[in-house]
């Protein structure tokens, strides 16, 4: 009806002409052209909204499946600030949660679904928005989140569409493509669906999570320009551009990042810096309150509380979700003798109970193709280990392989691996694997090491063939492994082997064998004396220098419940040391006294230096 109408309308203005009258013809011309304008502007709006609905029905398709289909009930706001925290980018991020509760009193906090909302005194919007926060803390659950609701219209609405572009995804991309390729591929059935973007301010998103995992360079220099929607390039030169505004200008970014990582972007282009720090307190208790009972939630926070380490750790929600996973059963009981207290204990508990639930879904005599829970654990403890030296939490189909990790096996991708490990599918169709949290990936490596010297006296960290040879014959001491860990450890610039020698130190404990062998019935029970070990930490601590370092060997000493800080104060109370000749590491240890349960304990004369 419309052509026919502009034909009719072409007719009427070619006899007008014959008739000489020009000045009727160009007003009724320009009237049309503006009329057809608005039109066209119109039917441009009707198809982007009906692109949209077959986007959202898409968005829903995938994040409504999996380990994402209870999202939206189990979802617990996180605590999410404007400033960003003033702790070291090389330090181990479960020290960066520590740092961060310093300057909880003078944040501003933002919900998630607000951030690209305009702001109420300036009427102005953030394009560009970078979110950092350590590994597990929540960036991407609040990514998800955020799509999830604006697919299901619940919020955001004035957005016409979000396109999330994971670093992971992106850098499978091998091959030259323009943006609009890209989108066409990847978010709709039909390569020309989209052949368009709406111009409109804030009618376009894009969200590039997990910048740490971005592999390819990012270049922001002058020069480098592309502004051409359908021109095809390589993906970094793509997303450089969608961040420096070249290409789509009025397009919203969300960039979410670890903090090491998040200098790749100049500040510049950067409008808003947010950091997401997991469950404040309130919001821990609620995570309980809202997933068991009144009374074990009850018992599950109070014993959270009087462990500074797993109070520290809750502050990640999916520690949160191992805590409860773990504490539930024990708490909901009359009897909890075996209640974990430290991490490595948490830890070994939550493998067990999934080993459980394993075998109570795959029966072995059923199943018998099914490999045995402590096989698969074992590989996933070597393949953690090694991409653990090498910095690597994305693995691929091949890393599996290496480690004799079949990815068709039930075992990989059920039971055991749908709690601990995750599956998804690149933009570019290639599987790319992930531990659920570092912690777990840390856990497994550290339980590896550790079996690996108790059944064949080896020392995994010993990488020369001759010296490794030596120790087969040897059998090298448990003080030796440590030693070398620990070593291994202080070298570290950004601390990634903090938390893996807490586990290795805890594991090496007589109460954590009995629970491992029940985890590993390989595994060889024999009494091991730690002491030569802590008393190398203690050396170790009056030498080192790095406060960080010092409090990360005090959380070792607490996780072998061998109490350093403790010695100290009581040398104080009995007036067997004076508070002013503390070295710099007994003062360390004041400092952590009070961190882990609260300056009451000190005495008074220590209460006031401090």
């Amino acid at each position: 009806m419309r052509q026919e109408g502009r034909q009719e309308f072409g007719r009427t203005l070619n006899i007008l002409r014959k008739m000489n009258q020009d000045n009727i013809t160009e007003q009724l011309d320009n009237r049309h052209e503006d009329g057809s304008a608005e039109e066209d502007s119109e039917a441009a709006h009707h198809d982007y909204r009906n692109i949209s609905r077959r986007l959202k029905i898409k968005l829903l398709q995938e994040y409504k499946s999996g380990h994402l289909k209870h999202l939206g009930e189990m979802y617990t706001d996180l605590y999410v600030v404007e400033n960003v925290t003033r702790g070291k980018v090389y330090e181990h991020e479960v020290m960066r949660i520590e740092a961060a509760r310093q300057f909880a009193e003078t944040d501003t906090q933002i919900q998630c679904k607000d951030i690209f909302k305009s702001h109420r005194d300036t009427g102005e919007q953030n394009r560009n928005v970078l979110t950092i926060g350590i590994s597990g803390v929540g960036k991407t659950i609040s990514v998800n989140k955020f799509i999830l609701d604006w697919a299901e219209e619940r919020e955001n609405q004035d957005i016409l569409f979000i396109f999330p572009l994971p670093f992971r995804r992106l850098k499978m991309i091998r091959t030259k493509c323009s943006l609009m390729g890209l989108l066409n591929k990847y978010f709709f059935s039909d390569p020309e669906e989209l052949s368009s973007l709406p111009e409109d301010d804030g009618k376009v998103m894009f969200i590039f999570d997990g910048l740490d995992e971005c592999h390819f360079p990012l270049s922001f220099k002058k020069g480098n320009s592309l502004t051409d929607v359908h021109k095809k390039t390589t993906v970094s030169k793509i997303v450089t551009n969608l961040i420096k505004r070249d290409l789509v200008s009025s397009a919203l970014i969300w960039i979410t990042s670890r903090p090491a990582a998040a200098g790749l972007i100049p500040r510049d282009y950067i409008d808003q810096v947010l950091e997401v720090r997991g469950f404040n307190d309130e919001q821990k208790e609620q995570y309980f309150i809202n997933n068991s009972s009144p009374e074990v939630a009850g018992n599950i926070i109070r014993h959270i509380r009087n462990s500074r380490s797993l109070n520290i750790m809750c502050q990640i929600p999916i520690f949160c979700w191992i805590s409860l996973t773990v504490l539930q059963p024990p708490l909901a009981r009359e009897s909890n003798d075996k209640t974990p207290t430290t991490l490595t204990e948490m830890y070994t508990t939550f493998l067990l109970s999934q080993k459980q639930k394993m075998e109570r879904k795959y029966n072995p005599e059923l199943r018998p193709q099914v490999k045995s829970f402590d096989q698969t654990v074992l590989k996933l403890g070597k393949w953690a280990f090694k991409q653990l030296q090498k910095g690597n939490q994305i693995f691929y189909q091949e890393d599996l392989e290496e480690c004799g990790l079949d990815v068709s096996e039930g075992s990989v991708l059920s039971g055991l691996c749908t709690q601990i490990f995750q599956e998804e599918k690149s933009v570019s169709e290639r599987k790319v694997y992930s531990f659920i949290h570092l912690s777990v990936q840390e856990f497994l490596a550290a339980l590896f090491v550790f079996f690996k010297y108790k059944c064949n006296g080896r020392n995994a960290f010993l990488q020369s063939e001759r010296i490794n040879l030596t120790l087969r014959r040897s059998k090298a001491a448990l003080l030796d492994v440590h030693k070398a860990v620990i070593d291994k450890a202080l070298q570290s610039q950004n601390g990634h082997l903090d938390l893996f020698l807490r586990f290795l130190l805890g594991l090496s404990l007589e109460s954590s064998q009995k629970d491992l062998k029940e985890l590993l019935p390989e595994l060889k029970l024999k009494p091991e004396n730690l002491k030569g070990t802590a008393d190398y930490i203690k050396n170790t601590i009056e030498k080192e220098k790095s406060v960080e370092m010092i409090i990360n060997l005090l959380y070792c000493l607490d996780e072998m419940k061998e109490d350093f800080a403790e010695e100290i104060q009581n040398d104080l109370s009995s007036g067997n040391l004076s508070a002013q000749r503390l070295s710099s590491a007994q003062w360390s240890a004041l400092v952590f006294i009070r961190m882990m349960s609260g300056a009451q304990r000190l005495p008074v004369s220590t209460r006031r230096l401090l």
